[in-house]
């Protein structure tokens, strides 16, 4: 009897640090570059990554904008070159901030990837929010995921990210289909504005990088271009939560990291999710409400202007029993 692809892996759980395509989970230390090199033409399914962002980060070296897209340029490239014929890339960035201006990278990046044949099938913003505050401009509350393929052909699994309907009981009002409901039981497209808190100080997730991905964040982009037993790669891996995504769901993970004390955090992570002890935020549990949770931190300890009130507590003249004053 075959065995089934959650079985095989059970029985091949060990870290490697060099490719082999008969493996399951492997963390290079070191260079993407020198990783990508020892993979073959055509073997993933799915590369999924945040590079950095250029911003002199800690793991970073703050380059010119040239030199830094140069670079990004010979990455994609291996990357294209071992990627399958129906598989997707997935590159997550945000901006470039040079003395106040900012840059949005996913169009500096876009004409990179055209010019290698692949085409963006979706631009998604990721919105969350936390981050820095600033005071010469609007916060940065979003980031983007560009995803391209490599042909027309490619996986894409709709049916395994949909997410509950708005109105589940809406019917059609009119034509061959009056009073059948006109919703899919399986729930809506999920879209391409994403609402997924990112990893700040109060995530479950939270390690000591500063630019993590939530896992939760992954798992959809997983679900939607892979199938059971697909190879997932990050080229910049940071504590590892690609592979933790890929292999919760029964794909392969592969990924590389530089920074030592990150490679040692991936493979602490990686063995407590095979193990069913990594605390991850669930799949499309509701963002938190900190109102609705009754914070007593949502309470101002101030005065509301009345301009502020008018602009703040508009949502209360919705309901007249709310507000008899709208």
């Amino acid at each position: 009897m075959a065995l089934s692809v959650q079985t095989m892996f059970a029985e091949n759980d060990k870290i490697l640090d060099k490719f082999s395509i008969s493996k399951r989970i492997v963390v290079y230390p070191g260079d993407c570059l020198d990783l990508l090199s020892t993979i073959p033409d055509g073997a993933l399914q799915l590369i999924v990554t945040s590079p950095p962002y250029n911003i002199g980060k800690e793991y970073e070296k703050r380059l010119h904008l040239d030199l830094y897209l140069q670079q990004q340029s010979q990455i994609i490239a291996e990357c294209v070159r071992i990627l399958a014929p129906q598989g997707s890339i997935c590159w997550q960035v945000g901006n470039y901030v040079d003395k106040g201006a900012i840059i949005p990278l996913d169009a500096v990046l876009y004409p990179i990837f055209s010019n290698l044949g692949l085409k963006m099938r979706n631009r998604i913003v990721w919105h969350f929010e936390h981050g820095l505050h600033c005071s010469r401009r609007f916060s940065g509350r979003y980031e983007t995921i560009i995803w391209f393929t490599k042909s027309d052909n490619y996986v894409f699994n709709l049916d395994d990210v949909r997410v509950p309907q708005k109105y589940p009981g809406k019917k059609y009002f009119k034509g061959p289909k009056a009073g059948q409901y006109s919703c899919n039981p399986l729930g809506k497209n999920p879209g391409d504005l994403w609402i997924i808190p990112n990893v700040k100080s109060n995530h479950v997730e939270k390690t000591e990088h500063p630019c993590q991905f939530p896992v939760e964040l992954i798992e959809r982009l997983v679900l939607s271009f892979t199938n059971e037993g697909d190879w997932v790669l990050d080229p910049f891996l940071g504590t590892g939560t690609t592979i933790i995504a890929a292999i919760r769901h029964n794909r392969k993970g592969v990924g590389a990291e530089k920074v030592p004390k990150y490679v040692q955090l991936a493979h602490q992570r990686i063995q407590q999710e095979l193990s069913g002890t990594l605390r991850t935020r669930p799949m499309n549990k509701a963002v938190y409400d900190p109102v609705d949770a009754g914070n007593s931190l949502a309470i101002s300890p101030w005065q509301k202007k009345v301009e502020q009130i008018t602009f703040f507590d508009t949502k209360a003249c919705y309901d007249k029993n709310i507000n008899e004053n709208c």
